[in-house]
Parts: structure tokens; C-alpha cells; sequence
């Protein structure tokens, strides 16, 4: 069986994992990724100052080593190469492209100055190519960041870090030298439902309360009608509700810089200053509401207040991109699947030998590795449907490196990558840092044609 796999994030390298494993067929995968870089968010999303997480490539690298892999960066589906053409060198393909674009607040000068999704942001300081030359202006001193799962804690941990914090991790040059000179003291964390109802982890939480320089904020009215519980451990609900008590009953801090927890607002408008630039956000005040399936949902009071902050960073969730080729589910903002087969957006039926893993399939949801076993399931419907495709003849194996160069596509190996990853390390090594990234394509295409 031939497989390819396009993507190279945590999704992508589980399912070749999994493939490969195989006892019961030869498999040979073809990883592409349109980044010369492998590992997807695990290198453009995972938060520097958070590098055990990123530990988890060596896992990769084991499953990269094997002979009936390859990796074939610098390739981008639909620019380079057409599905069409991949169902023709491949008995099965995967889609395991990940949630590249943001969702939107969907309000009055959401695109003014400053006010950015958080995913620009954090692709901006981790050195992801495609955001290097983003626009984030840091003179200002009070930030909103809005959403209230773990991409917004990133974002606003990242703002308040000391220069000192962030020099020995893996952040991107020019982030750090922008956030040295930041001027940012104050960060708002909001969200639209309560405290009980917010999705980051307690871990996550509970680092704002660890932070060199930082209060964490929680005024005793936003936990008003929470239920705390008295004993430890419980649900993540529970934990976070504990540590933000602990957080409330705080007396107040004397550090340089602030983060303060708000739930129950919803921004209606981003108010700008005479310049074009935010000056204020405005804020509607929520109540929640117990839907028939018992969740609870935030429905607006008319109660407004105005919140002056001079930067707004919007981190409410993610979309998959549209690849040209590959149908496309418009609710839900995923490649259209169920249960991991691709199928037709309106029709749902099957789409024969596609597939799709990670947050291409379910939206942006779970952490690294609950993704192993989800890939492992998808990987066993491809086997299940797959009895017997090993006959169809495919062109050589080669054949699609020979297109692709034919194209003038400068494909990057596994072992190219592996130069890189010296390269960036021994960059790192020189500010006592665990890596220094390049961060544009065609430096990392000129280091390679050096060596």
C-alpha cells in the first residue's frame, strides 16, 4: 500500500505511526507538508516557553527513521501538486492539514489596527513563516485578549513573560527583541460564559499565578454563584475553579504586571482612537442560560461597559483552509468527513480512499496526544476499506519527485530538515537558547543549498 499523508503535525505523524506498524501489509508513506519544517503546531503553535511539550518530536523522528517513510516538504497541495494527481501515485491519501485560519469575532472594527487573532500573534513570536512580517505594535499597556481556552493563556502569558523568562526559550528573534522593548503591563483575559464553563486546563491556569512579574486578577464577584468544591482533585471544571479562588483570595499583588480573569462579557465593538488604531473595546455584559442538553449558554443582557485597552488579540478558535480539491464542510469549518472518511459536503457520500485525521476532522479540539488514538482509528477504517487496493497498479515511486522537480519544487527530506535543526540549534546555543528558528522559506532553502 502507498500512502500519502499531506501535513506533518501531530495528526499526520500518529497516522503514519500507525500505518506503519502494520504486520498485516507493507505500507510506504509519503509525508508532504508545504513547510520545509516538519511537526505542524508542535513547532508554529506550542507556546515557547512551554518546550517538555515539544519533546514529543523525538517520537516523531523514530517514525521519520523508518525506511518505508519519506517526508517531502516545501510541497504545497494545490500549488505544487493536485489532488488529482496524488490519487494517481497513491493507493490512499490523508489530509491531516490542521485549522489554519481564525475564527472571527464578527463585530464592528474587528479589522482595525491592533486588533489581530491571536493565531497571527502567536505565529509571529514562534517564527512560523507565514506571519513573520505581522504587524504587532507593543506600546501599548493594556491588551484584551478574548476566548478562554489555552491559545488565550498562551498569548497573554507570552505578553506579561520578563525578557529573562523568554530568552532561554525557543522564541523567534525578532519576537523577543519586540517584547523586550514591550510596553504592554496589563492583560485581560475574556470570556463570553462563566468560570465554570471556561476550556483552558488547570495547569495552564495555573502558571498565570507562577509568572516572574504578574498578578493574576480575579475580582470575588466574577465567582459569584460557583459552586467551589472543598476537597482536591475532581473534574478540570473543579481544578479551575479552585485555582482561580486561590487567585480571588489573593491580597493584592505588588508585581509590575497584571493578567485579570473576566467571564460573562462578550465585546460588540472595537472603539477606535482619532488614528485608526483601538482604543477601546465595548463589552456586553451575560447571563447564562441552561440549554435542553444541560450546557450552558451565554445570552447578552443589553448591559454594556467600555473596557479601555489598546490592543485587542481575538483567540475564539480555528477553520481549516480550503484546498482546492478536497470538499469542504462550511458549518463546521472542517474538511467534510464522518468519522474520518472524506465525504461529499452536500450528498455525505463516500468519498472513496480519503481520509482526514487531527483538527482537519473533528475542528480544534483535544490536546497533543489524544490525537494517537484518534489517528489509529482513522487508520483502521483505511484498512478496513482498503482489502485488496494494493493491486492497482500505481506509477514507480519515484515518480512523483521527478513531477515535482519537473516543477521546479525544491523538495526537502527528513535528513534536509535534520540540517536545518543543527543550524537552529547551534543559532540557539549562542544566546543560551534551546533553538534561534529561521524563519523565512528561502533561508531555510539557502542554508540547505550550502551544505
Amino acid at each position: 500500500m502507498r500512502i500519502a499523508i499531506i501535513g506533518s503535525g501531530p495528526a499526520g505523524f500518529y497516522a503514519a505511526e500507525a500505518l506503519l506498524r502494520r504486520t498485516d501489509t507493507v505500507v510506504h508513506v509519503d509525508m508532504f507538508d508545504r513547510l520545509p519544517t516538519p511537526f505542524g503546531l508542535v513547532r508554529g503553535g506550542v507556546a515557547p516557553d512551554h518546550q517538555s511539550i515539544k519533546a514529543v518530536t523525538r517520537v516523531y523522528e523514530k517514525t521519520a527513521a523508518r525506511p518505508t517513510f519519506r517526508f517531502m516538504g516545501n510541497v504545497c497541495l494545490g500549488r505544487d501538486v493536485s489532488v488529482e494527481e496524488l490519487r494517481r501515485h497513491y493507493h490512499q491519501i490523508v489530509y491531516a492539514t490542521g485549522n489554519e485560519a481564525d475564527r472571527r469575532l464578527g463585530i464592528p472594527g474587528e479589522g482595525i489596527s491592533r486588533c489581530t487573532p491571536a493565531a497571527v500573534f502567536i505565529g509571529w513570536y514562534n517564527g512560523h513563516p507565514d506571519y513573520r512580517h505581522a504587524k504587532i505594535d507593543l506600546s501599548v499597556s493594556r491588551v484584551a485578549v478574548v476566548g478562554n481556552g489555552n491559545v488565550a493563556i498562551d498569548a497573554a502569558r507570552i505578553l506579561l513573560r520578563t525578557p529573562a523568562e523568554l530568552e532561554k526559550t525557543d522564541i523567534a528573534t525578532h519576537a523577543l527583541e519586540a517584547l523586550r522593548n514591550s510596553r504592554v503591563r496589563e492583560v485581560f483575559l475574556l470570556g463570553r460564559r462563566g468560570p465554570a464553563q471556561a476550556s483552558f486546563t488547570p495547569p495552564e491556569l495555573k502558571e498565570l499565578g507562577e509568572m516572574e512579574d504578574v498578578d493574576p486578577v480575579v475580582a470575588p464577584g466574577e465567582l459569584a454563584g460557583c459552586v467551589i468544591p472543598e476537597t482536591e482533585g475532581g473534574s478540570q471544571q473543579d481544578k479551575n475553579l479552585k485555582i482561580l479562588q486561590s487567585f480571588a483570595a489573593r491580597a493584592p499583588g505588588t508585581k509590575a504586571k497584571k493578567i485579570h480573569l473576566r467571564f460573562l462579557v462578550s465585546p460588540t465593538e472595537v472603539i477606535a482612537d482619532a488614528g485608526g488604531n483601538v482604543a477601546r473595546l465595548a463589552l456586553e455584559k451575560n447571563r447564562l442560560e441552561t440549554r435542553p442538553d444541560g450546557t450552558a449558554t451565554a445570552r447578552g443582557t443589553g448591559e454594556i461597559e467600555t473596557l479601555d485597552v489598546g490592543m485587542v488579540l481575538s483567540a475564539i478558535g480555528f477553520a481549516a483552509e480550503r484546498i482546492e480539491g478536497v470538499p469542504y464542510d462550511e458549518k463546521a469549518k472542517i474538511i467534510a468527513n464522518e468519522d474520518g472518511r472524506v465525504v461529499d459536503p452536500s450528498s455525505r457520500v463516500v468519498i472513496a480512499n480519503e481520509y482526514a485525521v487531527g483538527w482537519a476532522r473533528t475542528g480544534p479540539q483535544g490536546l497533543i496526544g489524544s490525537h494517537k488514538g484518534a489517528s489509529a482509528h482513522v487508520v483502521e477504517h483505511m484498512m478496513a476499506d482498503g482489502a485488496g487496493l494494493e493491486v492497482r497498479e500505481l506509477p514507480d515511486r519515484d515518480a512523483i519527485g521527478s513531477l515535482l522537480k519537473e516543477r521546479g519544487v525544491q523538495i526537502v527530506s527528513f535528513s534536509d530538515w535534520k540540517q536545518l535543526d543543527d543550524v537552529e540549534q547551534a543559532r540557539g546555543e549562542r544566546r543560551g537558547a534551546p533553538r534561534d528558528k529561521i524563519v523565512d522559506v528561502e533561508s531555510m532553502l539557502a542554508v540547505l543549498a550550502q551544505h
